[in-house]
């Protein structure tokens, strides 16, 4: 995999996260607490931040990606 890859596939899943927290924040001000929409959208965006967080750890583990120090 190349490694323009696997920024852009990091890249995407910090796309969506943010997407989902917008999208929280926004059923919160409109539903003002009468559905469960709020809930729904933090609760994939802890899913999909806890599926990065295993990602990358997989990655690193497999030697897919090699983690570097500042300025290395």
């Amino acid at each position: 995999m190349s490694d323009s890859l696997k920024t852009l596939l990091i890249v995407a899943f910090l796309v969506v996260i943010v997407w989902n927290l917008g999208a929280g924040l926004y059923y919160m001000l409109v539903d003002k607490g009468t559905t469960k929409r709020t809930v729904n959208a933090l609760t994939k965006r802890i899913a999909l931040s806890v599926g990065l967080i295993l990602l990358i750890g997989l990655a690193i583990y497999m030697g897919w990606i090699t983690p570097h120090g500042v300025g290395g």
